[in-house]
């Protein structure tokens, strides 16, 4: 596979657009109810296989219908998925997404199997046989905060893999916890405000300069409808967001990941790749869900 996404698998259940959550056992009509495959690792490979790029998944669901429904969406779109673990007795993780009227979207979330993913339930050779290997949710992984995966992720960079990292909570400690990876990532992917809580700093241009410090190549801070830093060796580049009308934010991160991938894939320098983040994530951005707006979208016509 050109890409194996390897890290958080969620079923997500978005309505929009939501004002308010009815009182007692009242009932407010939506326009629209989805249910899509989401979190930093399944949401990455969906976008990448609606790119068209070859992509494999690896993480952990529950032994439920949740988890019936999440591999066989992937399947659908595209994914391989026969790297994702079965968790008998545990839920998968999923989420409820009422939207609101301006895009956002507050969450109730159920962490599920995620949490309980460890190196005995990867494959070594799939992950040190990638061309790009994407660390979806690195923070809500604590069984992978193991000296041997480590290894496994040098092993890969040593075999000529790009490691990719992106993180998927706003909770401190687990963002902080996160840095002990960087070592073993080339481009860390974080929004604005996870950037910070790593770092401690009070702006995005220093937590990417302090971050790349730590040892990736490149710094891709996403800070929503005001684009993203890219900082590099060679300084630091503003792109802007597309002004696109905002349906859902949900996903938008997931989907200018996969975008830079798709970008460094065929050939791009960090900040083109990163522009095809950017357009990725403004059509997922216009509909409802993490691969909305994908159907008739190639890397070709961005």
């Amino acid at each position: 596979m050109a890409v194996v996404t390897l890290g958080v698998h969620i079923v997500d259940v978005l309505a929009r657009p939501v004002e308010s959550i009815p009182a007692g056992q009242d009932t407010h009509l939506v326009e629209q109810v989805r249910i899509t495959a989401a979190g930093a690792a399944a949401g990455t490979a969906v976008a990448l296989a609606r790119l068209g790029v070859p992509v494999a998944s690896l993480g952990a669901v529950g032994g439920d219908e949740l988890g019936d429904f999440l591999l066989m969406i992937m399947e659908r779109r595209g994914v391989d998925v026969s790297g994702v673990v079965r968790k008998p007795g545990e839920q998968t993780a999923a989420s409820i997404l009422p939207i609101r009227p301006d895009g956002g979207r507050p969450s109730f979330h159920a962490p599920g199997a995620n949490l309980g993913l460890s190196l005995a339930d990867l494959d070594p050779g799939r992950v040190a046989a990638a061309r790009v290997l994407h660390l979806g949710g690195m923070d809500a992984t604590f069984g992978l905060y193991d000296p041997d995966f480590f290894a496994l992720l040098g092993r890969a960079r040593e075999n000529g893999a790009v490691v990719t990292m992106d993180l998927l909570s706003n909770m401190p400690d687990l963002v902080r916890a996160a840095r002990d990876f960087l070592p073993y990532v080339d481009y860390l992917l974080p929004n604005e405000e996870q950037a910070l809580m790593m770092t401690g700093a009070g702006d995005a241009e220093t937590a990417a300069a302090e971050l790349l410090a730590a040892g990736p190549s490149g710094v891709l801070v996403t800070q929503g409808a005001a684009g993203s830093l890219v900082v590099t060796g060679g300084g630091a580049v503003r792109v802007p967001a597309l002004d696109v009308p905002v349906v859902d934010t949900t996903g938008c991160g997931d989907a200018y990941c996969a975008g830079f991938i798709a970008g460094l894939l065929a050939g791009r320098d960090p900040v083109s790749a990163a522009e095809t983040g950017t357009a990725v994530a403004a059509r997922v951005a216009q509909g409802l869900g993490s691969d909305a707006g994908l159907d008739d979208l190639t890397l070709e016509g961005i």
